[in-house]
């Protein structure tokens, strides 16, 4: 399932004024970028924009600076950044809309490259309009970053599930609207784990909450052949067969859910694996009392990982995978004593020579710690988008782009 959008390969770029919506919100800690990679996976596009001739304007958010101008949301460092890993000048321009902006985005020369202030300091960039007010205020705002451009390109995977301004609407001012190679290979890639996966296929789905990857497991389990369950959600499927969790995280307004999301796997024929085994401790703390146990968890004991016997279950069925999805962490990975059941996966992930798409915010931040990035097929720069996307939603931001 390749994207049927045009992408900036279709168009003639020549002497073009191209304004690009990237996704720059990378972390940042007094004004110095923690993790550039949003910026690194956009320099193709970038490169191949100006290589052929045209000028380039690059918007993107950073943060939830909630419509307001706040100096440690700037892009400015960010400016500064892609300038480094670009090797060329970057100009940077002070707002994203108005009449300086402008003058400034058709004042570029063939080849130069400008990067607007964060979008979101305005708040018609991501605000739900629901009256008329609301609605023309968007939609001026709209009309203005239009301006900066005549050809659009998104490239912005990570935000192509929000109906943004810069996003999705100015799809409706400028045209030609075409992907960026990003958001080619990224829709490429899922999709074709998705559509046209070659089996066994494995989906490893983990994180904190059962809720949010309710409709995800719903889609997947049409599809796979396997879900191994790891991190916090996995209590609620533990309680729900009924053992102890102790003080484990649980929702319990969802047991009535995982029981019958149980009960699917068993009727579509999939393999439903939870932890046999639980690394726990006395309070959420890295410096607290740790022990392993087996599936019951003591009174006052939460399970902040899986246990050495889970880590053996899961990676003996990763092994033999030749598709693999993986969206959560398998614990609380953040602190180094319940690490080992993310880290383990992540190595049997890269060990297994399968398709392997890594989706979602925390399980990149997971693989790039552990150093395996390089040896796996795909990591997918958008965590709420690839998990749409799985759940076999439509992306407005794809959507609203020019059909091949």
């Amino acid at each position: 399932m390749g994207l049927n959008k045009k992408t900036i390969r279709d168009i003639d770029l020549k002497g073009k004024k191209v304004v690009m919506r990237v996704d720059f919100n990378v972390p940042i800690k007094e004004g110095k970028i923690k993790d550039d990679t949003r910026i690194v996976a956009a320099l193709d596009s970038i490169k191949y924009i100006i290589e052929k001739g045209a000028s380039l304007v690059l918007l993107s958010h950073l943060g939830r600076p909630d419509g307001e101008k706040k100096v440690e949301y700037s892009m400015k460092p960010v400016a500064e950044k892609l300038q480094e890993l670009l090797g060329k000048k970057v100009i940077f321009a002070d707002d994203c809309i108005g009449e300086a902006v402008v003058k400034q985005a058709n004042a570029l020369k063939s080849g130069e490259v400008m990067l607007c202030e964060n979008t979101r300091f305005y708040k018609q960039e991501d605000m739900k309009a629901k009256t008329d007010e609301d609605k023309k205020l968007q939609d001026d705002f709209v009309k203005e970053l239009a301006k900066l451009g005549n050809v659009y390109v998104n490239d912005a995977f990570g935000t192509a599930h929000r109906a943004h301004a810069s996003t999705a609407l100015i799809c409706k001012y400028v045209r030609p609207s075409v992907a960026g190679f990003l958001m080619e290979k990224e829709i490429e890639y899922l999709g074709n784990a998705v559509s046209n996966p070659q089996h066994p296929f494995v989906a490893i789905i983990g994180g904190a909450k059962v809720s949010g990857k309710l409709e995800v497991l719903k889609s997947l389990m049409e599809k796979v052949n396997t879900i191994i369950i790891g991190g916090g959600m996995a209590y609620t499927f533990l309680k729900a067969q009924g053992h102890t969790i102790g003080a484990s995280l649980v929702e319990e307004d969802l047991i009535a859910t995982a029981l019958d999301t149980l009960k699917t796997a068993k009727e579509k024929g999939v393999k439903f694996m939870l932890p046999i085994d639980n690394v726990i401790a006395d309070k959420f703390d890295n410096a607290a009392a740790i022990k392993t146990v087996g599936l019951e968890v003591p009174d006052n004991w939460m399970a902040l990982d899986i246990g050495p016997k889970t880590v053996a279950l899961y990676t003996e069925e990763i092994k033999n995978a030749k598709t693999i999805v993986w969206n959560g962490p398998m614990g609380c990975f953040e602190m180094s004593n319940f690490a080992n059941g993310t880290m383990s996966i992540c190595r049997a992930v890269a060990e297994s020579g399968a398709i392997s798409v890594i989706g979602g915010g925390d399980s990149v931040s997971a693989v790039n710690q552990s150093g395996l990035a390089s040896k796996m097929t795909h990591v997918s720069t958008g965590g709420g988008a690839s998990l749409e996307f799985l759940e076999g939603k439509s992306l407005p931001g794809v959507t609203a782009l020019d059909d091949k």
